[in-house]
């Protein structure tokens, strides 16, 4: 009889063993000593609730008790990230649980996962589950998608705890959610805190299933943990994170005179904001717009790019729209938006609350379904580093890249 078979009918036992456990993954490690292992990731209630149950051999799939339900079917999948440098995490431990379809944590002693309520009534209920990924740092989850609370006061939401396979103890990261859920408000997406990159899902269908990807970055804004300082380096919004809505006045381009959202109308593939932040120089410039503009007709649909100038010093809107027009007109631009804002501080057009942080030269933030997959600083305009943008679009791209979304009845 395995240890938690054992355990589990033995609550007393279980308790005291699983807070002794949890207790030995507090302490510091070889990786950070001088940084008490307990101070990563921050409060953290119930911590032990993960290890309730846990099986010994954790595949890298999992199929929930939730697919009994007569509830529409997803999967969840990803890969889960190192930082510094940037690769795939294998034998990562990640623990979910959700609500079922009617918005409640129920408990099925039926179901061998299944979390029997603590003193309190507190329960994980029975669709929960756990993923180790694999060599190549990839898993997936197939469950139903969680109901809503009864209160309708949150938007659904699958919990994700991530163990990584040394003595950091375990650490919630961002709950999955829908990005066509309508209780997923601006204000909502804005206050998370982007644990482990953003838990944002926009859902393609692919054979009966509603697909969603989440990948994961280890240790992305988790307060105390040993690669925060890598992060805290970097300037801006990084891969992982959410591009927010902004509405950019466009000089040139398919919405000239308009103010279109990049990634509300055009972020479903893959988008590339080209940011300038001051006077560049505007021969690379232009060879950087012909050269993006000939990767946009190549890929069609499947690329939209933005140039955005924010350069505050001498700006009026009619001066930078006939500046703007002028070289759009002049290098006869049709796919590419050459669009601009007073700054990238600017609060009217809201491009503040994407923290671009734009290098002295340029940028190029690179997105998928609204995600960043990658960013690039101060690049001259040469076939390399064109090269080098492209090979990390063709590399995000997988057998769900083309897929359209779910439709609803």
């Amino acid at each position: 009889m395995g240890l938690t078979k054992i355990l589990l009918g033995k609550p007393g036992l279980l308790y005291v063993c699983l807070s002794l456990f949890c207790a030995c993954q507090g302490q510091s490690g070889k990786e950070n000593p001088t940084q008490p292992a307990r101070e990563i990731g921050g409060p953290f209630e119930n911590r032990d609730y993960m290890y309730m149950g846990m099986p010994s051999q954790i595949p890298s799939a999992d199929s929930s008790s939730g697919l009994q339900e007569n509830a529409p079917r997803i999967m969840v999948t990803g890969v889960v990230y190192r930082l510094n440098p940037r690769r795939p995490a294998p034998g990562t431990i990640i623990y979910y649980y959700h609500t079922n379809a009617d918005g409640r944590y129920l408990h099925k002693p039926s179901v061998p996962v299944s979390m029997p309520p603590n003193g309190q009534g507190q329960t994980h209920g029975y669709i929960r589950g756990w993923v180790k990924t694999d060599s190549l740092g990839r898993y997936k989850i197939y469950t139903i998608r969680p109901g809503v609370y009864p209160t309708r006061d949150e938007p659904a939401h699958i919990h994700l705890t991530v163990k990584e396979p040394n003595d950091i103890p375990g650490y919630y990261i961002d709950d999955i959610m829908f990005d066509d859920d309508k209780l997923l408000t601006s204000a909502k997406r804005l206050a998370q805190p982007n644990r482990a990159g953003s838990g944002v899902v926009r859902l393609v269908s692919k054979d009966g299933w509603q697909v969603g990807e989440r990948d994961i970055y280890l240790g992305m804004r988790i307060p105390g943990h040993p690669e925060e300082k890598t992060l805290n380096s970097l300037k801006g919004i990084q891969a992982g994170e959410e591009v927010q809505s902004f509405i950019p006045w466009h000089a040139w381009g398919p919405d000239k005179g308009k103010r279109t959202c990049p990634v509300c109308a055009y972020g479903w593939y893959h988008g590339i904001l080209y940011l300038v932040k001051q006077e560049p120089d505007w021969a690379d410039t232009r060879k950087w717009l012909m050269m993006l503009e000939e990767a946009c007709i190549k890929r069609d649909t499947a690329l939209t790019v933005y140039f955005v100038y924010g350069n505050p010093v001498g700006y009026t809107k009619e001066k930078r729209m006939q500046e703007l027009s002028r070289i759009g007109r002049e290098l006869g631009l049709k796919r590419i938006a050459v669009t601009f804002v007073p700054s990238f501080t600017d609060e009217e057009s809201e491009i503040n609350l994407n923290n671009f942080q734009p290098g002295d030269m340029n940028s190029f933030i690179l997105f998928k379904r609204r995600k960043v997959i990658d960013r690039f600083e101060n690049l001259q305009a040469t076939e390399g580093n064109f090269q080098k943008i492209m090979n990390a679009l063709d590399g995000s791209e997988n057998e769900y890249f083309h897929l359209e979304s779910p439709t609803y009845h």
